[in-house]
């Protein structure tokens, strides 16, 4: 065995992983962040440019965080769209089943992310995810009807060997901490604005 192969060897075992995730490195920025809280301040971006009707996509690129800016090797683009029957073409999923996405990525990341730094080892994770709109606030008819989701359900179908009592205080931790669900589920000021 050569040198560099020994060395890479030693570095792997001394690197935890549990679900993908490499438990070193998470108590390695949680101990960075301790050090020097600058560092857990990030700032995410995002470019619209609308293409016709309802269509519309999303460039997400560079952000700042642990106090440097990065720039992505290929940018993310995302299309939105209404399907037919709400006068689009289909081109992308709506911005309401995006929000959905983001929720259900958020959750399942906060879900994994904890579990691996309390060493609880999952096997699979599907989640399923429903709201209810109703177009009347959208389409200004009601101002008694509010315009986004009357309610959002989340459906998590979790394998583990843990516990369900260690799984369902996993699903809760998720939810605690999963900024999306932050988010959503209490206002966050937003300013907007017309560039002159």
């Amino acid at each position: 065995m050569t040198q560099t192969s020994q060395t890479n060897k030693i570095e792997n075992q001394s690197k935890k992983i549990v679900n993908g995730v490499s438990v070193t490195q998470l108590f390695g920025t949680i101990n960075a962040i301790t050090e020097n809280p600058a560092i857990s301040k990030f700032n995410f971006r995002a470019k619209g440019r609308w293409i016709n009707g309802g269509h519309n996509q999303t460039t997400i690129n560079d952000f700042d965080g642990a106090c440097q800016t990065h720039t992505r090797s290929q940018p993310f683009v995302f299309d939105k769209d209404e399907p037919p029957v709400l006068l689009g073409t289909d081109q992308g999923a709506n911005p309401v089943e995006y929000a959905l996405a983001a929720l259900n990525g958020c959750l399942t990341t906060s879900l994994i992310y904890h579990a691996a730094a309390q060493g609880v080892k999952i096997d699979e994770v599907e989640s399923t995810l429903s709201g209810d709109l109703d177009l009347q606030g959208f389409l200004g008819m009601s101002e008694k009807v509010r315009n986004g989701y009357e309610k959002i359900r989340v459906n998590f179908k979790v394998k583990s060997d843990a516990p369900r009592e260690k799984i369902r205080e996993l699903v809760d931790l998720a939810q605690k901490r999963s900024p999306v669900f932050d988010i959503v589920s209490h206002p966050t000021p937003i300013e907007v604005s017309l560039q002159e």
